[in-house]
């Protein structure tokens, strides 16, 4: 996978982050009403990837992508607790697994592809 399309997928999974959570909040699920929900957590994604690429690592990659994931939870909430958002621990929780699941399983499905494609021939 491109770094380019990588980014792009991590945007859209945190697009689908507050999706589901404005759906399981039954908040109208507009489009407007889920960048507005998505906005903080985007910014996060991306403070992530320029850290991770700052330290020369591949933000695409499973090892890459910690501090991506971290950058979207932590650095999202933190700009959502600035901007006026709710910032309760039970949805600090929720939001970091959701998004740990979200942004890790495709670079680790990936991971385990490029894994078998390496694999020696018996």
């Amino acid at each position: 996978m491109t770094r380019a399309r990588a980014l792009l997928l991590d945007v859209v999974l945190v697009l689908v982050f507050a999706a589901i959570g404005r759906r399981s909040h039954d908040e109208s699920g507009a489009l407007v009403g889920v960048l507005v929900t998505a906005w903080p957590f985007l910014v996060g994604l991306l403070v992530g990837w320029v850290a991770t690429l700052a330290l020369r690592r591949a933000p695409e990659s499973v090892v890459g992508g910690v501090p991506v994931w971290l950058g979207a939870a932590w650095v999202g909430m933190a700009v959502r607790a600035l901007s006026g958002g709710g910032t309760a621990w039970s949805f600090l929780l929720v939001a970091t697994i959701t998004l740990g699941v979200l942004l890790m399983v495709p670079r680790l499905v990936v991971a385990q592809v490029r894994k078998g494609r390496q694999a020696p021939s018996a």
